[in-house]
C-alpha cells in the first residue's frame, strides 16, 4: 500500500516552474557545474538526488545540451577532492554550481563568493556560515534545506514506538558532516531524547569511506537493540553497504531517507530528497533568468514521509502496529 507526500516548500518555490518554460532565454549554452560528494555510480544513493534536479530543469525550459551543459564531478567521499574539483569549476567559469548537500555547498563558497551556487538540502545553511538568513541569504548561495538537527530526536522516537523494550542504541554518524554548531545541534537532540525515553546511546562515528569497517565492527561489538542513522551525505552515499550490514547483524535501524528501505533498510523519516532536489531547479532558472542568489530565499521542506519495509521487519520478527502502518506514507512488503 502507498500513500505518497510529495513535497511542498514554504513560499511555493515549485509553482513557479511553469512560467519559465516560456521566457525567452540567451541562445548560449549556459555552463553548469554539478557538484557532489557522492560517487556517481548506481551504487550511491545520492545519484538519484542529483539526477531527479535535470528533468525538473528540462520543465523548467532548460534542456540538456540545448540550453544547459551540466558538467557532473563526483568527489568518491573525499573532502579535499570536493575542494578540487569546486576550484576547477571556478576556473572554468561556469555560470552556475548546482551543489549536492553542505560538504559540496561549502567546497563551493570556499572556492567562490561570486559565482552563483544552488545547494539541494542543505542542513543549516545559517549555523554552517554559508548564508546570513533564510529569508535573505545575503551572498552566492541560495537553495534547499532538509530539516537536519530536528528531525534527529524524532527518527530515536519512531524507533522506540517499533522495537519493544529498546533500551540501547547505537548511533552512526559522520562528525564533520555538517558545520560544528550544526552537528552539536544533533547531538543534543538526540542526547534530549535518549534521556526522556530512558534509552542508552553509544555515537560510532566515521569519517569517511575507508572508516566504515571499522565503525561495523564496534557496531557489531555494542550489542545494542536498535541504529539510528545521523544524516550525512557520506553516510547517505554508502546505504548500499550499511543497510546490508545491518541485515546481517539483525540490527533494526531507522535511516534519514527512503532509499536505504529501499534497499531493505527497515525505516525511514525525513525528507524525500529527489522531490527536493526538482524543486531546486526552479532557483537555478530564476538565477539564469537574472535573479540573484542574495535575493531568493532559502527554502524549508514541510512535508516528510515516514516509510517502512514490512518484509524486513518480518525478518527481524518485529511487529508492527495497525496505527503505525496507517500513518506510514509508503509500506514496502
Amino acid at each position: 500500500m502507498k500513500r505518497r507526500k510529495f513535497i511542498t516548500v514554504i513560499g511555493g518555490v515549485a509553482a513557479t516552474w511553469p512560467f519559465a518554460a516560456h521566457a525567452q532565454q540567451s541562445s548560449r549554452l549556459r555552463q553548469i557545474g554539478m557538484l557532489s560528494l557522492g560517487r556517481g555510480d548506481k551504487s550511491d544513493a545520492s545519484l538519484k538526488t542529483l539526477d531527479a534536479f535535470v528533468p525538473a530543469l528540462r520543465e523548467l525550459g532548460y534542456a540538456e545540451g540545448k540550453d544547459v551543459a551540466l558538467h557532473r564531478r563526483f568527489a568518491d567521499g573525499d573532502a579535499d577532492k570536493l575542494s578540487e574539483l569546486a576550484q576547477e569549476f571556478v576556473a572554468q567559469r561556469v555560470d552556475a554550481i548546482v551543489a549536492l548537500a553542505t560538504p559540496a555547498v561549502r567546497a563551493a563558497k570556499n572556492a567562490t563568493s561570486t559565482l552563483p551556487i544552488v545547494g539541494i538540502g542543505m542542513a543549516d545553511p545559517v549555523e554552517d556560515e554559508l548564508a546570513s538568513s533564510l529569508a535573505r541569504p545575503g551572498g552566492n548561495v541560495t537553495g534547499t534545506t532538509f530539516l537536519g538537527p530536528e528531525l534527529v530526536s524524532k527518527r530515536l522516537q519512531l524507533l522506540k514506538v517499533i522495537v519493544p523494550g529498546l533500551s540501547r542504541v547505537v548511533v552512526l554518524w559522520h562528525p564533520r558532516a555538517y558545520g560544528e554548531r550544526t552537528m552539536k545541534g544533533m547531538l543534543n537532540e538526540i542526547e534530549s531524547a535518549a534521556q526522556s525515553l530512558a534509552v542508552k546511546l553509544q555515537l560510532v562515528p566515521a569519517e569517511g569511506p575507508a572508516d566504515l569497517e571499522g565503525a561495523f565492527a564496534d557496531l557489531a561489538k555494542a550489542r545494542a537493540d536498535g541504529l539510528v542513522l545521523f544524516p550525512s551525505p557520506m553516510l547517505y552515499s554508502q546505504y548500499t553497504r550499511i543497510v546490508p550490514f545491518a541485515e546481517k547483524n539483525r540490527l533494526p535501524a531507522i535511516y534519514a531517507a527512503r532509499e536505504a528501505v529501499d534497499l531493505g533498510g527497515l525505516v525511514s523519516y525525513g525528507v524525500n530528497l529527489p522531490d527536493l532536489s526538482r524543486a531546486t531547479a526552479s532557483y537555478l532558472a530564476r538565477i539564469l533568468k537574472g535573479a540573484k542568489p542574495a535575493e531568493l530565499p532559502i527554502q524549508q521542506p514541510t512535508k516528510f514521509e515516514l516509510v517502512i519495509n514490512l518484509a524486513t521487519a518480518k525478518t527481524l520478527g518485529l511487529s508492527i502496529g495497525r496505527d503505525f502502518l496507517l500513518v506510514a506514507d509508503e509500506v514496502i512488503e
